[in-house]
């Protein structure tokens, strides 16, 4: 039986991209239940959550057990504890990659009074969740992250009317944006190719010379690199060097959708404009550093290049690692300019006869090639 959840609180306290993976899972408790959906993220989650239809509200805080700032003060906690207890929800839902423990979210719930609290786990939550999934990933496949978080509302019967990632295009902001691009030296009557070059963790980013090298075969596009503004000193010498235009720190949130839903193509790695170009359904070429395997362009015309990550750089979270030994080491498509420009134009090629149903092809589960062995 399906209980009447009426107040719902959304545990996702991550990056932008997080929260738009976790989106389908939110519209699909909003639509089951017609609750009122709350979502507790981090400061800059809150940024794209703020834009979301499926999202009444928003609680923005950065968490000590997520990557990103750290807030200053621990009675920060105690004072959101009180916040969400005030509110009297009915359930929460903890999102989370399956390298992270859900157990700090959970015990805000706990303490908050909330009566039901669903998530994965790996290990005995004891009453910290009263909906506990034991948590099979990495350990017997890898999922995408849409489908993780699909799963998860699924066990309170929340059933998805789309599994498409969907983001607000205000098109009122078409004049601005163009002239925003003029005064960049583009021209933006002219069909442009977005390059996105940042991420939030340096194991992400692909390698400067990587770009420019890159920028500079692919002569037939009007290339346009964008960027937040701690990024533009950065954007702009490679922009010197190849001749593109540099636009990073150029835009709001609300633009830079715009310019990718626009764009005939982005070319970036794993970070929040792969989502969002997912989301308004623009041919993307992802860059993807083999770290997690599960967060790749979610139903859109896409291509994936692989680059490996500097041992110094790997992370140290074993589950993480476990992750990585899921990539194979031959016969991935490598991140390196004759590939970047070989699908860079099959892309620009392929989006004039894509159907919208092809975007229904749903990525399958990633097996783990030991999932069969003996563990103690």
């Amino acid at each position: 039986m399906i209980k009447p959840f009426k107040k719902i609180l959304c545990i996702r306290p991550d990056n932008m991209g997080d929260v738009l993976m976790s989106q389908p899972a939110i519209s699909a408790l909003k639509s089951t239940f017609g609750a009122t959906i709350t979502l507790l993220t981090s400061q800059v989650g809150a940024a794209i959550a703020e834009l979301l239809p499926e999202i009444d509200e928003v609680l923005a805080m950065d968490a000590a057990w997520v990557s990103g700032p750290q807030p200053d003060d621990a009675e920060r906690y105690f004072q959101l504890v009180a916040q969400i207890k005030a509110q009297q929800f009915d359930v929460a839902f903890i999102f989370t990659v399956y390298s992270q423990n859900p157990l700090p979210s959970a015990m805000l719930a706990y303490l908050a009074g909330i009566p039901d609290r669903f998530a994965y786990c790996r290990e005995n939550p004891y009453a910290l969740l009263t909906h506990w999934i034991p948590d099979p990933e990495p350990h017997r496949f890898i999922r995408h992250q849409v489908k993780r978080d699909l799963d998860l509302v699924a066990t309170a019967g929340a059933q998805s009317v789309s599994h498409q990632l969907r983001v607000p295009i205000d098109h009122a902001l078409l004049p601005q944006v163009k002239e925003k691009l003029r005064k960049a030296g583009a021209n933006p009557d002219l069909p442009w190719t977005l390059m996105h070059m940042g991420a939030s963790e340096p194991r992400r980013q692909y390698p400067t010379a990587g770009w420019i090298s890159a920028a500079r075969e692919l002569t037939q596009h009007q290339l346009i690199f964008t960027g937040t503004a701690a990024e533009k000193s950065k954007v702009e010498d490679v922009c010197r060097q190849t001749g593109a235009v540099a636009a990073a720190g150029l835009f709001t949130l609300k633009e830079l959708i715009l310019v990718i839903e626009q764009a005939a193509l982005l070319v970036t790695v794993n970070t929040a404009p792969m989502h969002i170009a997912a989301a308004t359904r623009t041919p993307v070429l992802a860059l993807y550093a083999m770290t997690n395997p599960q967060h790749t362009p979610w139903t859109a015309l896409s291509k994936v290049l692989y680059f490996d990550v500097p041992e110094h750089q790997r992370s140290q979270n074993e589950i993480v690692t476990m992750g990585y030994a899921y990539f194979p080491k031959t016969g991935l498509l490598q991140a390196n300019t004759c590939n970047i420009v070989t699908y860079a134009n099959k892309l620009l090629k392929s989006a004039t006869s894509f159907s919208s149903q092809d975007y229904l092809q749903l990525p399958s589960l990633i097996p783990n090639p030991d999932a069969g062995a003996s563990r103690s």
